[in-house]
């Protein structure tokens, strides 16, 4: 350009031959190494399209290339022949200077969507301390774990393999596998995750799943999945460039022919022209660079994209149809409401139950012992429980002692009405209620308490709902749940429409319905018993934590608890499509 630029501004006489000649030359001896190097890729893939009898971008770009080398080169060793006029030097290394660009940001982009999987990829230590049969620990490679082993993990490492704490307390980082920043604390008998960071003290941990078993393995799986994938839009792309590129060669064939017999010096480069304007590269290079752009960023937000024609579809939604449990509701449920019908105030009937529901790992229990824990209703634990059994489905059965002696060693029973032995009504609200109550020596059972279980809204559902209906998005609740819990949770919400009482298959015909009247259906489920709606959906999302990855039927997985992601997801996918 520097040497092209005189030719271009001179007035006539300002420049001599001699040293327009001199400018030519300098001109192509610095080309030279751009045709012969930097050209080389081009030129390349063009004969292999040769030789394989097929057409793609890269053919015309290096007939372009070509044709200006030599056409250029021929008007400078012959400045007064049919091509004297003709040199474009500059043209021809500008050209490939923003081709090359192109393909540096490109391959950029692709990096930069890779760099998620890759630091996913790379958080499984080497190596981890196993303890032997004689109870000391060696070093071994994380391929030789499996299930059942013990393995201390320090602090700094990361878990190697998922597993249940059986010694030890400690925080954990898992923000790169569920996007939660705030470390989590982790107790004997809790789950760490493969690729999470202790962060805190050594933990013995035992193994119980291991490489592709663990949720790491279906994380980084479905990961590469999707990167794998070529957009709908991009297979649709190529599919018109093909046909598209043989138009141009023969344009191109034709506007020399056109050319040659007024102005045979112009011919060649009016048809070089015809290459270069036409050439499809935005067509075939931008489609692919915006999805897998939007997906490492997604990916790096916490949600994975399991299928990449998903994004294409998220972009047109007008409805978004959520489900309740686990989804607009936290994992897990709360007390709302206890009614003591003896003596016990509320706290000390919570603190009795809960003196029970901690033997348990069912939700309710889990529920009961966390609203006992606390701080403005914790009791001093006085309760000893002895012979304490669990009935599947029904609740608990135990033995409980005051160990301040206020109340005789009774039987009781926690959990349905039918197992607490007492009239099945409910007593109003809208939550599940569950019954405490106790069983004298030949009698009946009699009433001690009853808890309104609820579950709690997710604290961002309301401005998530609100930020979907400006931007135009209809949202529906459907729930298991009876209606009038529903209705409870949709008022919170903020959502009009909605419907309780509802099987899976009720689901899919709600969806079906929406289908059929020409709505675009986003689905959020837990990936679990949603599974034939979230199928069946134009796109689907599975949220929680608790999501079987390998089996979900979702095209998105949001990993942390962070509702609001479907709403940046759904503003991406739209962005992205306007690229």
């Amino acid at each position: 350009m520097m040497y092209a630029w005189p030719a271009y501004v001179a007035e006539p006489g300002d420049l001599s031959a001699e040293m327009e000649q001199l400018l030519r030359w300098a001109s192509w001896v610095i080309t030279l190494p751009v045709v012969f190097f930097a050209c080389g890729p081009f030129f390349g893939s063009a004969l292999r399209d040769i030789r394989q009898r097929r057409v793609s971008m890269d053919l015309p770009v290096a007939l372009g290339m070509a044709i200006t080398f030599v056409v250029s080169t021929a008007g400078t060793f012959e400045p007064d022949g049919v091509f004297g006029q003709e040199v474009y030097y500059d043209s021809l290394t500008m050209f490939v200077f923003f081709l090359l660009t192109g393909r540096w940001l490109e391959l950029r982009l692709r990096d930069r969507t890779a760099g998620a999987l890759e630091a996913v990829m790379n958080r499984l230590p080497a190596s981890v301390e196993r303890r032997m049969p004689d109870g000391a620990f060696e070093r071994v490679a994380v391929r030789r774990l499996g299930p059942g082993d013990v393995v201390r993990v320090l602090p700094g490492e990361a878990f190697p393999a998922d597993g249940r704490l059986v010694e030890g307390r400690t925080l954990v980082d898992e923000a790169l596998l569920t996007g939660e920043s705030t470390p989590v604390v982790r107790n004997v008998g809790e789950v760490a995750t493969a690729g999470s960071y202790n962060l805190q003290s050594a933990v013995l941990m035992q193994v119980q799943g291991v490489g592709a078993d663990t949720r790491f393995g279906q994380i980084v799986a479905l990961m590469e999945s999707a990167s794998l994938q070529k957009p709908r839009l991009a297979q649709l792309a190529d599919k018109v460039a093909r046909p598209f590129l043989l138009l141009v060669l023969l344009a191109a064939g034709l506007a020399a022919v056109w050319w040659w017999p007024t102005d045979p010096g112009r011919a060649l480069m009016v048809a070089v022209s015809v290459l270069i304007v036409t050439c499809p590269c935005a067509l075939s290079l931008a489609t692919p660079v915006a999805m897998l752009s939007a997906a490492g960023t997604l990916a790096r937000h916490g949600v994975l994209v399991r299928n990449l024609q998903g994004l294409e579809a998220l972009a047109s939604v007008d409805t978004v149809v959520f489900d309740k449990t686990g989804t607009l509701t936290r994992d897990g449920m709360a007390v709302h409401n206890v009614r003591s019908h003896t003596d016990l105030d509320p706290d000390e009937a919570l603190s009795l139950a809960a003196s029970l529901a901690r033997h348990s790992l069912h939700p309710v229990s889990r529920a009961l012992a966390a609203a006992a824990n606390d701080p403005q209703r914790a009791q001093p634990q006085q309760w000893r429980v002895e012979e304490l059994q669990e009935h599947s489905g029904l609740g608990l059965t135990a033995l409980v002692r005051d160990a301040e002696g206020r109340w005789p060693a009774r039987r009781l029973l926690l959990g349905s009405a039918r197992h607490a032995g007492v009239p099945g009504e409910q007593g109003g609200g809208v939550g599940q209620w569950v019954f405490l109550s106790w069983q004298p020596e030949g009698g009946a059972p009699q009433e001690l308490a009853r808890f309104e279980l609820t579950e709690d809204l997710r604290p961002e559902a309301p401005k998530v709902v609100a930020a979907l209906r400006r931007a135009g998005v209809d949202v529906q609740l459907l729930s298991g749940d009876r209606s009038p819990a529903a209705a409870r949770l949709a008022a919170q919400a903020g959502i009009e429409h909605w419907r309780g009482d509802c099987s899976p298959q009720d689901k899919l015909d709600v969806l079906h319905g929406l289908q059929s009247q020409g709505h675009r259906v986003v689905m959020v489920g837990d990936g679990l018993n949603d599974g034939p709606v979230l199928a069946g959906a134009h796109v689907s999302f599975a949220f929680g934590r608790s999501v079987p990855l390998a089996q979900s039927r979702s095209d998105f997985v949001v990993l942390g608890d962070d509702l609001s992601l479907v709403a940046q997801s759904i503003a991406l996918a739209r962005k992205t499509l306007r690229v």
